[in-house]
């Protein structure tokens, strides 16, 4: 270590030594030994503030890095940075901010005015994703040490934006998920208050992505109000669309269906089983003068496919599969796995030879190979094969770290059904 620390000490298992070689940011609880004070006396209950500063060393005391502590979480610590020569002062995240809005603003181009600006520990923000949504931010956090300096925070990131002649005019927190009980946080959603600045009379903005308009709900709408990470693999269904008839499930506000609309399919049906999400789908359909195009169910999906089966036919040439992450956890895959074919094997059986299919899963817990075994499978049970057209992830506005698997989540698949 080059510079003298003022911050306890965690000291790990080799296990957990190894994992953290391998760049993984995560210390989890049980390959926590000890805990030391500054003074390298053994630490007691509650010593080390949750949210602190806390180094992670090895049992011989070989430094390898430096993050948030927090006893209540099962991460105990989120490394922040392996430097042992970085000052964690304003400045040094400061300095990440412009470097998260700088790579926005080179692979985003055009879309920086709706996109992702933090995709925590992809962007050294340990549980933190920040959206923008044209004038609007949206803001989660899921971490003590990043809840303790959101202040800092939230302002240097209006401020750089604004610095950089955008239009910021609030930001809205969405703070209603369970993982904050897990970190000894409050759950609850609001504006934050820049000051004596006012905050906005609405929560509802509008966007523009791959050319079509949508108006976003950042109180109300699914987690931070609309899903980005998919904007170009719409696009791929857009350039597939022309004279098809499409069937749009899990559409929630009509991203999908509407992209097909927008490319000259013949008919969408656009397909939730909230009916505020078709409201909403329905509107934007509306502000795109595409409505003419389309027609709207509130439905679950799980029902529709069989029904529509045993009507017989092939009403629909191209279906999109864009559900809800099916499992959260390792615990519950297999049974998302089973979800996951149930559909995928219905959407094949209702499509004729030649048809098309877009599919995909928002899951890390489905990694992509078990994902492929299930499309197979479901594949040979309908009888049919499946020509690969496409396979994409998430946008580069969400990176995959690939020392950090958590951050590869999204898998999105383009086939014909032959």
């Amino acid at each position: 270590m080059k510079t003298e620390r003022d911050f306890p000490k965690t000291v790990i298992t080799k296990k957990g030594t190894r994992w953290v070689e391998d760049g993984h940011p995560w210390v989890y609880e049980g390959e926590v030994l000890s805990v030391l004070l500054q003074d390298g006396r053994p630490a007691n209950d509650g010593e080390v503030p949750d949210g602190a500063l806390s180094d992670v060393v090895t049992e011989g005391g070989k430094y390898l890095g430096t993050g948030f502590f927090n006893a209540k979480s099962k991460i105990r610590v989120r490394i922040l940075s392996k430097n042992a020569n970085d000052r964690f002062d304003e400045a040094f995240f400061f300095r990440r901010i412009q470097y998260a809005l700088d790579y926005r603003r080179t692979v985003m181009g055009a879309d920086f005015s709706a996109c992702r600006l933090i995709f925590g520990e992809a962007d050294g923000f340990p549980g933190l994703t920040v959206d923008r949504f044209s004038n609007l931010l949206v803001a989660e956090v899921l971490s003590k040490g990043i809840d303790d300096r959101k202040d800092f925070i939230f302002r240097e990131i209006v401020r750089q934006l604004r610095a950089g002649g955008e239009i910021i005019d609030g930001l809205y927190e969405r703070n209603e998920s369970s993982i904050r009980t897990l970190e000894g946080l409050p759950k609850y959603k609001g504006w934050y208050r820049f000051g004596d600045e006012t905050v906005p009379e609405s929560a509802v903005t509008r966007i523009t992505e791959n050319g079509i308009t949508y108006s976003v709900d950042v109180e109300n709408g699914q987690k931070t109000g609309f899903f980005l990470d998919q904007k170009y693999n719409r696009l791929a269904v857009m350039r597939l669309a022309k004279g098809k008839k499409v069937l749009d499930c899990f559409t929630h506000t009509g991203s999908f269906a509407l992209n097909a609309a927008k490319g000259e399919a013949l008919h969408v049906t656009a397909v939730d089983v909230s009916a505020a999400a078709i409201d909403m789908a329905k509107q934007n359909a509306v502000l795109n003068g595409l409505e003419n195009r389309m027609d709207f169910l509130v439905a679950d999906v799980f029902d529709l496919l069989p029904a529509l089966e045993k009507q017989g036919g092939h009403p629909y040439d191209f279906i999109i599969l864009d559900p809800p992450a099916f499992t959260k956890s390792r615990k519950t895959a297999e049974n998302a796995e089973k979800g996951y074919k149930e559909i995928n094997y219905r959407a094949m059986k209702l499509l004729p030879r030649g048809g098309y299919l877009a599919t995909a899963s928002c899951s890390h817990f489905m990694p992509n190979e078990r994902f492929e075994k299930m499309l197979r499978s479901a594949a040979k049970d309908a009888g049919v094969e499946l020509k690969q057209i496409e396979v994409r992830q998430q946008a580069a506005d969400h990176p995959v770290l690939w020392n950090v698997p958590e951050t590869e989540y999204l898998k999105f698949y383009l086939f014909q059904v032959v």
